[in-house]
């Protein structure tokens, strides 16, 4: 029987059953519906969470900070005592390495931000050192960055993100206009493009203003991050090599000494951020294999039930011609065809989810391909394996036996 015909023959016999097919394949649509759904939720947080964190840390360069970003619970107090990292320290790096270009010193804190009777709290302002001009997470869409020499200066000059802007001015022209942060008068020179959200999180909602001047107001020991750029993105591992040399110089740290600091880049980040999804693709797993064996042990008893109701038909079927491999290919192909109707079921339902939750939520949904081609080609072998023992008994009946059986 050619396998368009048996597609047919099957496809016919669950259109007939509807409710029946519906119990049967429940199992294989809850298997599908979670693996298209949570895969497309964690591809788009994956995407989301590489996006900003790339953009932060940049993909060339690298960050040292006071505490490391990875450590134990017994060495959290021990951490606890790095000392501070200064604009000294950062001025020993660049100097010490060829193959370091650019060395920003940067501190922030939210503070209030206000233009005449528009008041915003909890803005982010950020002072950094003249150096942030080589590095991607600032960049001007409307006026100007602020110079190397206003920021040498401590130039009372601020670049805002696109939200701060628009909620301080409206529909407005921002620069050039004087703004007040903690009662501070700074001069608007230019608005920053636009970087999105995250998780409902505006990253547009900053002001940027040279270090010294965020020194003035916040106290001259800030908590300092100092971002570096190598010459070449090839040369980042050496860089980082360097930075670490030049920081144990500058404090004094004996060889064995550890190291009173941290060093971070994007990878660092994202693969803590993908160890932490690990876990949900664990449960994921979990629960779409229950499924499965669920559904899978569910057709095999249907189509068991099948092959009892269908006894006379497949006996004079076999008594008119027809060969064990026929009869076993018919009851193969519908439990197959029934298992994938599961599965296109469960990814109609995986997309539809994962669409309304990215509607409803700040969570973004990205559909990948390769998680529809798994969710099909999982339920065929469903249908495939646990199709094998009834169409094989099929195939055993005796047709004289089976046309004796009313």
């Amino acid at each position: 029987m050619q396998l368009l015909e048996s597609v047919r023959l099957a496809l016919q016999t669950i259109w007939g059953n509807k409710l029946r097919s519906l119990m049967t394949v429940l199992g294989n649509i809850v298997a599908v519906t979670s693996i298209v759904t949570v895969v497309s939720l964690i591809q788009g947080m994956n995407s989301m969470v590489s996006n900003a964190i790339v953009s932060e840390v940049g993909a060339d360069a690298f960050t040292i900070q006071r505490l490391p970003i990875t450590r134990t619970d017994e060495d959290i107090e021990r951490v606890r005592a790095n000392p501070l990292l200064t604009v000294s320290e950062a001025d020993a790096v660049r100097a010490f390495s060829p193959s370091i270009r650019s060395v920003m010193a940067q501190a922030q804190q939210r503070a209030s931000v206000s233009y005449r009777d528009q008041v915003l709290d909890q803005v982010e302002v950020r002072g950094v050192t003249s150096d942030y001009l080589d590095f991607a997470n600032f960049d001007a869409e409307r006026g100007r960055m602020m110079s190397a020499i206003e920021v040498d200066r401590n130039r009372p000059v601020v670049l805002l993100g696109t939200d701060a802007a628009l909620r301080l001015f409206g529909d407005g022209n921002p620069l050039d206009k004087t703004i007040q942060i903690e009662g501070v008068h700074f001069r608007v020179v230019g608005v920053s493009k636009k970087k999105g959200g995250f998780l409902g999180i505006s990253l547009d909602s900053f002001a940027v203003i040279p270090l010294g001047a965020y020194m003035k107001l916040f106290g001259a020991r800030p908590s300092l991050t100092l971002s570096v750029k190598p010459v070449t993105p090839v040369l980042l591992p050496i860089a980082m090599d360097d930075a670490t040399v030049a920081l144990r110089v500058a404090r004094h740290l004996k060889g064995s000494a550890r190291d009173t600091f941290g060093l971070v880049t994007s990878d660092t980040v994202l693969g803590l951020y993908h160890q932490a999804t690990t876990g949900i693709f664990a449960v994921l797993v979990g629960v779409v294999a229950l499924s499965l064996v669920v559904g899978g042990i569910v057709i095999m008893n249907i189509m068991l039930m099948v092959v009892s109701e269908r006894t006379r038909e497949i006996g004079l079927r076999k008594a008119l011609g027809a060969r064990r491999a026929d009869i076993m290919w018919q009851v193969l192909t519908e439990s197959v065809t029934l298992s994938m109707c599961g599965g296109i079921a469960g990814i109609v339902f995986g997309v539809a989810i994962g669409q309304a939750i990215s509607a409803a939520t700040p969570l973004p949904a990205r559909i990948e391909p390769w998680s529809i081609a798994l969710g099909i080609g999982v339920t065929a072998l469903v249908g495939l394996f646990f199709g094998l023992y009834p169409a094989s008994r099929a195939a055993r009946l005796d047709p004289i036996e089976a046309l004796r059986r009313e």
